[in-house]
């Protein structure tokens, strides 16, 4: 089994969440870190309290870390048209030398969407829109030249310059579990898919709703990594038992969320226990 680990970037400061990343680039169990793509801070937390943005924090790791894979687990697409998006993935993969994980989802968070005005949509349109996305995305970091008209979005003739390290493109991470529609996007255009977190029983019927949807693609099943979200609540050997038996489910990667107050001492005794199952 595989290992990393994600730092919201709410509720805590940059020079906590700075010192676990650094810490962890130095622990070679840790193959990547996550951070999230929100404005405002979830999970039960005030919404008025402290959040910093996703990406903007992430290229600020890029360049403190010299090893970690790195991803927003996941970019919420109707927040940023894809052709941006797809020139910040481009530029981020450059400057950390093809260390980005490209992580992307339909979006959810209607508390901040309102606030902001930016428009959610009804569950139909917000997976239409996904999937449009995710054909501009892959087709303007891969392709010379690209044109694309859909329902939500049009380009014509666009490039994206310079190109990612990683061709055709940095891996496509798509979090979510939608049956009919999310899980088939990923079937699709992902290189690896993300189940947020649940009992391996969930995880095992969602992965076989993804794989169903591989084969009426015709896609090889094995070409996705799979993941999943394990919590750390503070107790390394309740984390390292959780991921045990997400691992016999067939989660490939155990992507242990620390909540804050982030402090890199949890990382080695965290390491210790994980390493038994690596």
């Amino acid at each position: 089994m595989r290992f990393a680990f994600k730092t919201s970037p709410q509720e805590t400061t940059w020079d906590a969440m700075l010192d676990v990343w650094r810490a962890a680039d130095d622990i070679e169990l840790f193959e990547s870190g996550w951070t999230f793509d929100h404005f405002y801070p979830i999970i039960g937390a005030d919404p008025a309290g402290p959040c910093m943005e996703g990406w903007v924090t992430l290229t600020a790791l890029a360049q403190a870390t010299r090893r970690l894979r790195m991803g927003t687990l996941v970019t919420g697409i109707h927040y940023r048209h894809p052709a941006v998006l797809a020139n910040m993935a481009a530029t981020l993969d450059i400057v950390s030398g093809g260390r980005l994980e490209l992580g992307i989802g339909a979006g959810w968070n209607e508390q901040e969407s309102g606030a902001y005005g930016i428009e959610l949509g009804t569950p139909r349109q917000r997976s239409d829109r996904f999937e449009e996305a995710c054909e501009v995305i892959t087709s303007l970091l891969s392709q010379p030249v690209t044109t694309f008209k859909g329902s939500y979005y049009t380009v014509t003739d666009a490039y994206c310059n310079p190109k990612p390290v990683q061709q055709p493109h940095p891996p496509v991470c798509i979090g979510g579990s939608g049956e009919k529609r999310t899980l088939r996007t990923a079937a699709r255009f992902a290189q690896h898919w993300n189940f947020v977190g649940g009992t391996p029983e969930q995880f095992s019927r969602k992965r076989d709703v993804l794989y169903q949807h591989c084969a009426d693609l015709g896609r090889d099943p094995s070409e996705i990594l799979l993941s999943s979200h394990v919590a750390f609540a503070g107790d390394p050997a309740e984390t390292t038992a959780t991921a045990a038996a997400l691992g016999e489910a067939g989660v490939q990667l155990a992507i242990v969320y620390l909540r804050p107050p982030h402090t890199a001492a949890v990382l080695e005794p965290l390491a210790a226990a994980l390493s038994q199952l690596s």
